[in-house]
């Protein structure tokens, strides 16, 4: 029992590790989580996802146009010096924030906060470039989405609850008109103080706050962007694709501030087994052999969508399996045992938890609080779960079923259920 109890004071000191508080350097958020290994990241969060797009689709050439041309290097540049050290750069979109990534060997940080740093300061955004090499990748992420059937539903999905703002797409019209004036202005506009958090891994935070009060000594100090409230709508739409299995999504949306609630119903109805190759104790379990059903919870700053996504090689088994997710919200929101909503907090904890041992989850976990300048730490989700009861858990589940929901069929739309037909 003493070596138990050793164990778990090492585990919480590490966890205590682990997350730094934001600090603002010159008007630019910094965050640094050192666990001591060999290699480093540094990201920049820019609050430039499509949420707070001018025109469709420019978010995404925006993310495309990441590690292009620079008042410092030109793009090939970038790559050569990059490989000579043995980096990785990445650029990632989401709904609020664009995140450039580079990953790196330990002690390489000056090189990479630099050329991270060049992009938001002296990006050149040229012609040329556009059009050789960053529109192909916008018309490639748009054909890719089109292909996958899951994506392109909560993709949809998102455009159905929200409408404008966080239900604008993440990719750009299959015939767009967009310039590289549209680009700039974006950029201009996205690329200032307010509007950035940088958050580094494996790197000491004194010595990340230090590159980049120098790096963003020269950029622009505006406000912050923002965007209007996001409001609830819901709706239903039909696709007919050939493409990838029949698909349906089922969600319902929220406002406001953030539901554990809502994380332990997605961790309640998840039917992803904790021991492999059992079934779990899902209530969605049970489901036929080659149909899925998928719980989502995405979370934003000031909304929520919540969902289950189903798939199969049938319209009659996604029927199925629709019937049985509808059934199992309307149990949760009139009550379950005790020992399934302590198994479902559990399970939300260790989903929280788990998230940031990457580099990916921390970004996710962690970009928005960084950007709000409040603590980088998991200790507020993780204690919000703790305090849910059985009757708050119920409460919840009522309330989103009691919306008008979000319903996304993708693929034979003559023969997928409608949703009335699944009972909602």
């Amino acid at each position: 029992m003493l070596a138990s109890r050793a164990s778990t004071a090492r585990s919480v000191q590490r966890i205590a590790r682990s997350f730094a508080t934001v600090v603002d350097t010159t008007g630019v958020k910094v965050a640094a989580i050192d666990h001591g290994q060999p290699t480093s990241s540094v990201t920049i969060l820019v609050k430039a996802g499509s949420r707070f797009e001018p025109k469709e689709g420019v978010a995404n050439a925006l993310k495309n146009f990441a590690f292009k041309s620079t008042a410092k290097r030109s793009a090939i540049g970038s790559v050569r010096e990059s490989e000579l050290y043995g980096g990785v750069l990445s650029s990632t979109l989401g709904r609020e924030h664009l995140a450039l990534t580079a990953e790196f060997l330990r002690g390489d940080e000056t090189f990479f906060v630099d050329l991270l740093t060049s992009f938001i300061t002296s990006a050149k955004f040229t012609r040329h470039e556009f059009e050789e090499y960053v529109a192909p990748l916008v018309a490639q992420d748009t054909e890719a989405v089109t292909s996958d059937p899951a994506s392109r539903a909560l993709d949809v999905a998102h455009s159905l609850a929200f409408r404008s703002g966080l239900g604008s797409s993440l990719f750009a019209p299959a015939h767009n008109s967009i310039t590289v004036a549209d680009i700039k202005s974006f950029a201009s506009t996205a690329f200032t103080k307010g509007n950035i958090a940088v958050l580094g891994t494996g790197i000491d935070q004194a010595t990340l706050s230090s590159l980049v009060e120098k790096a963003f000594a020269s950029a622009a100090s505006t406000a912050g962007t923002s965007a209007p409230a996001s409001k609830y709508f819901g709706g239903e739409t039909r696709l007919q694709s050939d493409a990838g299995p029949q698909t349906v999504f089922i969600g319902f949306g929220t406002t406001g501030a953030n539901s554990a609630e809502l994380a332990a119903l997605a961790a309640h109805l998840s039917p992803s087994p904790s021991v492999k190759w059992s079934k779990g104790l899902s209530p969605l379990a049970s489901v036929a052999e080659g149909t899925s059903v998928q719980s989502v919870y995405l979370p934003y700053s000031d909304a929520t969508l919540f969902g289950l996504l189903i798939q199969g090689s049938t319209a009659a088994s996604v029927k199925e399996a629709g019937k049985a997710a509808v059934a199992a919200l309307k149990a949760a929101a009139s009550g379950i045992k005790a020992e399934e909503l302590k198994s479902a907090i559990a399970k939300a904890k260790f989903s929280a938890a788990s998230a940031v041992d990457t580099r990916e989850g921390v970004i996710a976990a962690l970009g928005s609080k960084i950007l709000a300048g409040s603590e980088a730490s998991l200790d507020s989700t993780l204690s919000s779960l703790d305090k849910i009861d059985a009757s708050a858990f119920s409460k919840a589940a009522s309330t989103l079923i009691g919306s008008k929901p979000t319903y996304v069929v993708i693929g034979n739309a003559h023969t997928l259920p409608y949703a009335d037909e699944l009972g909602l």
